[in-house]
């Protein structure tokens, strides 16, 4: 089908897109679909191949007195007419849409999900040069992690890339040109000079310059500058995380982001819909009562026959119940139950709702926070494989600017960077207590092994104890030597007359 024939299709049949316009659609079926989608029921006419065009900006977000057509991404009229001869469809469906779906249970599922995961077990700030040496530097940083509420502004940036397609973190820095890179350096980062770090939403920044000339440069379709309602940004300054890239081709259409979570899981989200929404009427109806009676007066028009027939069902209707009783000619009528069966029901509605995490990657007690009735429990097996994908994940796209803070963070406590300051992310995975005593008992027996065998000296294990947190016995003084017991030394475990402080 053409692109013409298709688009005059899409109007015939009076279904509204994201992109057109609300007169291409009757008033009444707007209110109709405004209906469902407060009832939560999906559009059964709805298509997903949202066109590729430019991006519909909010107001504010150029600068004053540019207009639409003057932006970057609305240039090139080619490429759009290539991509719409070409494609066949899927586009953008505009930051108004997504924010529309973000006020849905399910979508909103995905971003809290994904979002607390990234940030439940957090990180910690270590130095590779040992914890005495900058003990006092790494308390000021945690604090100003606290301060600066860095771990809620992470949280922030991964739930806008899942509604969005695209988080962007703002660092605000006292007296600096916005239009000029961020260079992590003594002298343009000065000390005390941080005022905030914020979390921008997507629909208030559009791209102002970027490479398309040169497919081998490193700015190639990766914006330098950008609108952040109608000022200047450096692109350094503006630090932007995209999880689900999308190809060149397409990123101007996307406003320079990536697919969100909640246009992969559309469909899958209105299918769970329309399955739930039919299972409850199917359960709200699944028991239909007929009247077998003399239909011949009311066939042939008889005078009044029609009313006295409704007026029988209803007199029925109103004295229906089990403590009721239901009198029947006997030779002219009969009473029959037609019951549907309900078997099967929550297996189909359980696949359907098991789809969402089919899309989204989320195993389902994490997403639903239950089991539901008819699926398995979500096994150990898919737990650790969740656990190594947000692990993944972390150190896939947000290591580097979470490292962009760290450094800033410095500059700004210090007015200097410690190259031996680093983090590491948590494992999400944490051990039982029971679990942490088994593997002391044997880290203990391999100790006691190495000392007799005179590999290592009582005090080396004392000072591992001393520095493991899940030892028992952290920060206890490694000098400190205990007094071994008589009975030990004279014949023990250490053999006869041996002291293992002299091994």
């Amino acid at each position: 089908m053409s692109r013409k024939k298709f688009n005059a299709a899409r109007k015939s049949d009076h279904i509204l897109h994201p992109g057109e316009k609300v007169s291409a659609r009757p008033a009444e079926s707007m209110r109709v679909l405004l209906h469902k989608l407060a009832m939560g029921l999906p559009d059964v006419g709805k298509r997903y191949d949202y066109p590729v065009k430019p991006v519909d900006l909010a107001p504010g977000v150029l600068p004053a007195g540019m207009a639409m057509d003057a932006s970057p991404i609305a240039g090139g009229s080619e490429i759009w007419g290539y991509l719409n001869a070409t494609f066949a469809g899927g586009g953008f469906p505009g930051y108004p849409y997504l924010s529309g779906l973000a006020t849905r249970a399910e979508y909103r599922a995905f971003a809290s999900a994904i979002s607390t995961e990234l940030t439940r077990e957090w990180l910690e700030i270590v130095s590779t040069s040992g914890e005495d040496a900058n003990s006092e530097k790494l308390d000021a940083i945690k604090d100003a992690y606290i301060k600066f509420n860095v771990r809620g502004l992470f949280q922030r940036m991964a739930s806008d890339d899942v509604l969005f397609g695209r988080a962007q973190m703002f660092i605000d820095l006292k007296g600096a040109d916005r239009k000029t890179p961020l260079i992590l350096d003594p002298r343009t980062v000065k000390q005390g000079s941080l005022n905030r770090i914020c979390s921008v939403e997507a629909n208030w920044t559009t791209p102002s310059k970027y490479n398309a000339i040169d497919p081998v440069a490193p700015d190639f379709y990766k914006p330098s500058v950008w609108f952040m309602l109608g000022d200047e940004i450096h692109a350094s300054r503006l630090l932007t995380v995209i999880t689900r890239p999308m190809p060149d081709l397409l990123k101007a259409a996307f406003n320079f982001g990536g697919m969100s979570l909640s246009q992969l899981a559309e469909p899958y989200v209105d299918n769970w819909l329309r399955t739930r929404q039919s299972v409850a009427d199917l359960i709200n109806n699944f028991s239909i009562t007929a009247l077998q009676t003399s239909m011949d007066q009311v066939l042939t028009g008889g005078s009044g026959a029609a009313d006295d027939l409704f007026a029988r069902a209803q007199l029925f209707t109103d004295t229906r119940s089990n403590k009721g009783l239901m009198l029947l000619d006997k030779d002219r009528e009969a009473l029959v139950q037609l019951n549907t069966p309900l078997s099967g029901l929550s297996e189909l509605q359980a696949q359907s709702l098991e789809h969402l995490c089919t899309a989204s990657r989320i195993p389902a007690m994490i997403l639903t926070g239950i089991s539901p009735t008819g699926m398995n429990a979500s096994s150990e097996g898919e737990l650790r494989a969740w656990d190594n994908w947000i692990s993944a994940q972390q150190e896939a796209f947000w290591r580097e600017p979470l490292d962009v803070v760290l450094k800033v963070i410095q500059l700004h406590l210090f007015g200097a960077i410690d190259p031996s300051i680093t983090f590491n992310f948590l494992p999400l995975y944490q051990q039982t207590p029971k679990e942490i005593a088994e593997i002391n008992e044997i880290i203990g027996r391999s100790a006691v092994a190495y000392i007799n065998a005179g590999v290592l000296d009582p005090q080396e294990e004392r000072e591992r104890l001393a520095h493991d947190p899940d030892s028992g016995y952290q920060g206890i003084d490694v000098e400190d030597m205990p007094e071994m017991p008589e009975a030990e030394l004279k014949g023990g475990e250490f053999g006869q007359g041996e002291d293992p402080r002299q091994c």
